[in-house]
Parts: structure tokens; sequence; C-alpha cells
């Protein structure tokens, strides 16, 4: 079974993000890590998760990752998840999933860059396998809060439990 994983990262925690969910399927899937800016698409795949960090409530747009290099990222500000989630192909109910990242102090306040992309993804033929994930960072640039890769190492592997239909009870 093959997993296709697609990230947005400015600061670079999404991508850990991206990298610990890919760990926690390791063994069990042949996972593909790609970021937006490469231009891969999904073929063939059984499991397409998306991740990209939040801004604004949503998925980024050209000029929110615009005041984010102006704040010292280190990205291409051209392409973002939202941008390619648009030239995705019809999933044809392809098990999907999404995460994000977002500043600790938003917490509670509604809408997320994962909320997004799982709504896009739906309208665009995907079958969402579990609810949109949320990863925290203690402030724009980072870093993550602690712990925060390991429970996206966690989440990767019940991800894969979903998939396989062997989900246990994670407490």
């Amino acid at each position: 079974m093959r997993a296709f994983i697609v990230h947005e990262s400015l600061f670079g925690n999404t991508a850990r993000v991206a990298q610990a969910v890919a760990d926690g399927m390791g063994g069990h899937l042949d996972v593909e890590l790609h970021t937006v800016v490469d231009g891969a698409r999904p073929e063939g795949v059984d499991l397409l998760v998306v991740g990209g960090p939040t801004h604004a409530f949503s998925m980024s747009r050209a000029t929110t990752r615009a005041d984010a290099v102006s704040q010292g990222a280190g990205a291409d500000p051209t392409i973002g998840l939202r941008e390619w989630l648009d030239q995705l192909p019809e999933g044809n109910d392809t098990p999907f999933a999404a995460f994000d990242t977002r500043v600790d102090i938003v917490r509670r306040l509604p809408g997320s860059a994962a909320k997004s992309a799982a709504k896009v993804a739906r309208k665009r033929g995907y079958r969402l396998v579990t609810r949109p994930e949320s990863f925290y960072v203690e402030d724009t640039p980072g870093p993550l809060l602690e712990g925060e890769v390991q429970r996206a190492e966690v989440w990767g592997a019940q991800l894969v439990e979903i998939l396989t239909g062997t989900l246990r009870d994670w407490g």
C-alpha cells in the first residue's frame, strides 16, 4: 500500500510534522513525502495526506506567505497548499487525511488549514478517513511544542490502522 504526503512549510515546523507522520507510517506503507513546491501529484495511491500552516484561520495565501517571508521564513512564497489542492485530480473516493500547524495561543479559535484542505478534498472526490488534526507551535516561526513530533508519529501510525482496518484503542 502507498501513502503520499505533501506539505507546505514556511518555517520548517510543518515539514517536521510531515516527516514524523511518515515515520509513524514507516514499515507499514510505502510512503512518498513531498513539498507543494516540487509539484508531485499522487497517482495510484491508497492514502493522500496533506499538511500546511494555518494562516488567518485557513490555508495560506500569496499575501500571508509573503508576510511570513518578511518575518524570516525561508520558503518559496509562490505556491502553497491552497494552490496545490486547486490542481489536484479527482479523488474517486481515495482515502484522505489533513493536518496543519498553528500557534498554540489560538488553539480554541475556529478555522484551520487542515479543515479548509479537507473541505476542498471532499469536493474533489476524496474520502476523509479521520478528522483534520492540528499540531501546535509556540509562535509563528516555531518551535513545535514539546511532544508534538511524537504525537505526529502516533497520528501517522493511527492512519495506517484506519487504512488497514486494524484500528486499536489509543487511549
